[in-house]
């Protein structure tokens, strides 16, 4: 079993930055996938940003491209999202989630995604 915990939410003015961590309690040595997804009051769950872990592979929602950065640490077992240019559009609850032992295209699927955190809030004012 795979624990996930999220840390860095908070409130900004839209503008701001804000970093987030996932740290995951088991490494993976190969095939790990791990990612941002985010949901909003009456909206359905949405991927953000998604690592291959393997090979450093990285995929976006269009929404966030060119101000949102997945990056990795392997020798922490942490991803982090660092969030730049926030709009109140971007105001969600945000969930790190992974899946272990796939391919990197399990990385574009919600669904394959078997582990999730707790989630951490963010918020952006006008």
């Amino acid at each position: 079993q795979v624990q996930l915990v999220e840390s860095g939410g908070g409130s900004v003015q839209a503008g701001g930055s804000l970093r987030l961590s996932c740290v995951a309690s088991v490494y993976t040595p190969w095939g790990a996938c791990m990612g941002w997804f985010r949901q909003a009051p009456g909206k359905e769950r949405e991927g953000v940003a998604t690592i291959y872990t393997s090979g450093g592979f990285t995929f976006y929602a269009d929404s966030v491209k060119g101000r949102f950065t997945i990056s990795q640490d392997n020798a922490k077992n942490t991803v982090y999202l660092q969030m730049n240019s926030l709009k109140p559009e971007d105001t969600a609850m945000y969930y790190c989630a992974a899946v272990r032992y796939t391919s990197r295209w399990s990385c574009l699927v919600r669904a394959d995604f078997s582990y999730w955190g707790q989630g951490t809030q963010v918020t952006v004012a006008s």
